[in-house]
């Protein structure tokens, strides 16, 4: 089963033509063209269906192992946790 589909649209001459020159100034086709502006639009309204759409779900080894890689140095003056957030913090 294939997973791609067809949609016919019908769009405005103008806007077709403005399509064809913004892909063609990035050296697309215009289906590759309509296809990314797509992507955007969809991470733009749904940046997490769009994360988990393109990666998976999360693996928390995955987090892990990148966590592993973060030096272990105290915060830069301002990052600093706030007492409010690190009592609220303690009792969870």
């Amino acid at each position: 089963m294939s997973s791609k589909s067809g949609y016919l649209l019908k769009i405005p001459l103008s806007l077709g033509r403005a399509v064809e020159r913004a892909a063609r100034k990035e050296g697309l086709s215009v289906e590759d063209w309509v296809k990314a502006a797509l992507r955007r639009g969809i991470a733009a309204t749904d940046p997490a269906g769009y994360i988990r759409w393109r990666f998976g779900k999360p693996d928390i080894g995955d987090l892990r192992e990148i966590l592993d890689r973060v030096p272990d140095n105290p915060p830069m003056p301002g990052d600093e946790i706030p007492d409010d957030v690190k009592a609220k913090l303690r009792r969870a």
